[in-house]
């Protein structure tokens, strides 16, 4: 069994992070951390972390912290050890290609019907988080890619109107996390993949549906194939 950490970086974040837009509960501003710190791959698959490590790390009590990684747990990131903190879960290849073949189900119609009936107003404010992604990946900040990705994802889908299916993929993306970021940073193709985002919403705003088929199917597919080879 992998052992658990004992002792608390040097170094804290200034603030806790947050993904995906504005949260009004600390303790989801917690969890928001604690993905980040996976995402970044501070957090690794397999081993043990302790609340109270966890809470010197973050610079808050370890309370919060218990009640994130609960959050967590439920979302199948972590796995509670008794007496000894939470577990980290891997996610399987099969796990991936399950997750990758429910968005596209979702994301590829949804985002291609956009392409005729999103007010473009709308899809142009979407604009500099596409940005952001683009800036993120060329500094390597894969924190602040994951949030702006998070906001310009989940912000073009909500132009659908279905609130449910918003909250789906957002909890489909949390389950799949970090594993296809680092498979693009390792290849050297994170660039490309934030640049996809520009193209995506040039295809929409021109009113192209096979446009935003052919960029959304790409950006999905693309990723998943990176996941597959590592």
């Amino acid at each position: 069994m992998p052992a658990t950490r004992s002792s608390a970086p040097s170094a804290a974040p200034a603030a806790l992070p947050v993904l995906g837009g504005k949260k009004s509960s600390y303790r989801e501003r917690v969890a928001d951390a604690l993905r980040a710190a996976l995402i970044a791959g501070e957090l690794r698959a397999g081993e043990v972390y302790s609340a109270p490590t966890l809470a010197a790390r973050f610079g808050v009590s370890a309370t919060p912290v218990r009640e994130a990684m609960l959050d967590l747990a439920k979302e199948g990131l972590v796995d509670t050890v008794p007496n000894k903190g939470f577990r980290v879960t891997a996610v399987s290849e099969k796990q991936l290609d399950e997750y990758t073949h429910i968005r596209s189900l979702i994301e590829i119609p949804t985002t291609v019907r956009l392409a005729t009936t999103a007010d473009p107003v709308s899809l142009e404010a979407l604009r500099p988080a596409a940005r952001e992604i683009v800036t993120a990946a060329a500094a390597g900040d894969l924190i602040a890619y994951v949030e702006a990705d998070i906001r310009f994802h989940l912000g073009l889908l909500a132009l659908a109107g279905n609130a449910h299916l918003v909250e789906v993929v957002g909890d489909l993306r949390k389950r799949s996390r970090l594993y296809g970021l680092h498979a693009l940073v390792e290849a050297g193709r994170l660039q490309d993949s934030a640049e996809e985002h520009l193209e995506l919403l040039d295809a929409l705003v021109d009113r192209d549906p096979e446009a935003v088929r052919r960029v959304m199917t790409r950006h999905l597919g693309h990723v998943r194939g990176l996941w597959a080879a590592h």
